[in-house]
């Protein structure tokens, strides 16, 4: 048996080691046409996909996520850039790494494998989604931007106002979508890959605080006085509950950020706190 054991490790540890590797980091709501700048940093994105063995296998995402997330131009043009990036490269085990609604896109591509012909592939060669800070059960301020009230004024920065991808995250009809047409929730059936969550706890904003500035002191003073509107924990944007709803949670920030520090909803999508690293190193096995 241990023979076996022995033998059975050393050719999954092959396997990795003969694959092609890539990454792909896919936005969140908002319509990007150069997310490394405008999105994630290039500061980020380079140094999570050094871990690569081979660090040109990456692709930044560049999609109209205001759109609902089954539509052409959302999971569509998704499916689109993953396809081109597998076959381009030869990839045969593809990370993605999502921000906040990113994740509920992938996972409609996940849940969904006979919606469009591109998909089948795309869920073969994906080996795992690191979902950070994921909407998976929406948020009460897209609730409120709908409604038109106090909030669409203060997080249109954030939210990109009225559109469809914001009216999506609205709690009730994100538990809708969760009950008929996604996987991955309490009582439905298992993503086909791992979806595990990074799940963002708490803002700091303090201004006598240095790391109140890892990215962007004013957006974190921002999340800090939506977070008024939330549980008391989330990220400023997402409950707690909300980015743990689908597939698993990999880790809680505190738990392993550089000093304890929490990770705020603009936080996770950039190189704080040492998350940049922590998802390097993931690049590896």
């Amino acid at each position: 048996m241990v023979r076996y054991l022995l033998l059975a490790a050393l050719a999954a540890a092959s396997s990795v080691c003969n694959a092609n590797t890539g990454v792909a980091f896919v936005h969140g709501t908002g319509k990007q046409t150069n997310a490394t700048a405008d999105y994630w940093t290039s500061t980020f994105v380079n140094n999570v996909r050094g871990g690569l063995p081979n660090s040109a296998n990456y692709v930044v995402i560049n999609c109209d996520f205001t759109k609902y997330m089954w539509d052409s131009a959302a999971a569509g043009c998704l499916a689109g850039q993953l396809t081109t990036f597998i076959n381009g490269k030869g990839i045969t085990r593809l990370i993605v790494i999502t921000h906040s609604n990113g994740g509920n896109v992938m996972r409609w591509i996940m849940s969904n494998p006979t919606w469009d012909s591109r998909y089948p592939n795309i869920i073969a060669k994906t080996v795992r989604v690191n979902a950070l800070a994921p909407s998976s059960a929406g948020t009460p301020l897209a609730d409120a931007v709908i409604s038109g009230n106090v909030f669409e004024g203060a997080l249109g920065w954030l939210l990109g106002y009225q559109n469809d991808a914001v009216r999506m995250q609205q709690t009730s009809w994100m538990a809708s979508y969760n009950a008929n047409y996604l996987y991955g929730t309490s009582g439905r059936p298992a993503l086909p890959k791992t979806f595990r969550s990074v799940v963002g706890t708490d803002v700091d904003s303090a201004i006598w605080d240095s790391d109140s500035y890892c990215g962007g002191y004013a957006e974190n003073v921002g999340l800090e006085t939506t977070q008024n509107w939330l549980a008391s924990c989330s990220d400023g944007f997402l409950n707690c509950s909300s980015q743990s709803a689908a597939g698993t949670v990999w880790f809680q920030d505190k738990a392993r950020m550089r000093g304890s520090e929490p990770l705020s909803h603009n936080q996770s999508r950039r190189a704080c706190f040492g998350l940049d690293t922590i998802l390097r190193t993931d690049m590896g096995s």
